[in-house]
């Protein structure tokens, strides 16, 4: 099953409060930068988030699972979709401990 539009488009929506987002299509599902950075995929209508210190303490209740079969790590499945100011700041926490340190 693919992710559809609706769905990127509401998720896209949530995240609009963040700046330089960015989605890249891969067979039917996606792929979310922020800033240049891998930070969460879209797959079969749910949003996975990459699991980084930032994030494992943002949502440490939140469960853990394969993007698609035969993929090597786990990733956080968000479900509080309606919190835009939450999912932001998870991005923002993510991107501060991902960046690049000049």
């Amino acid at each position: 099953m693919s992710t559809n539009k609706e769905f990127l488009t509401f998720v896209l929506d949530q995240l609009s409060g963040l700046e330089d987002i960015k989605c890249k299509s891969m067979m039917g599902e996606y792929l979310i930068y922020y800033k240049g950075l891998l930070l969460s995929y879209i797959c079969d209508n749910c949003l996975l988030i990459k699991v980084t210190k930032a994030s494992s303490t943002l949502l440490k209740d939140a469960t853990l699972q394969y993007p698609y079969p035969g993929a090597s790590k786990k990733m956080f499945l968000y479900e509080e979709l309606e919190d835009k100011a939450f999912l932001c700041s998870i991005f923002k926490a993510m991107y501060s401990e991902l960046v690049p340190k000049a």
